[in-house]
């Protein structure tokens, strides 16, 4: 697999709370495995919302309407 050449930007600003995540700082992996679970990836929540890990399209439009 390429390296990231931007892993450490990348992980700096990383808002995912799932301390063993392998995909950490790798956006493209991280929004490849979580389009093909059929959710997206906890930078596109809140804090708050990211941290109960549900990831699904249905929180997501739940969040952007509060």
């Amino acid at each position: 697999m390429e390296k990231c050449p931007s892993i450490k930007t990348n992980t700096a600003r990383c808002a995912c709370t799932y301390s063993s995540c392998s995909r950490k700082g790798r956006c493209c992996e991280c929004l490849s495995y979580h389009l093909a679970n059929r959710e997206l990836p906890g930078c596109c929540f809140s804090p708050e919302v990211e941290r109960a890990y549900d990831r699904s399209f249905a929180r997501f439009i739940q969040a952007q309407s509060s």
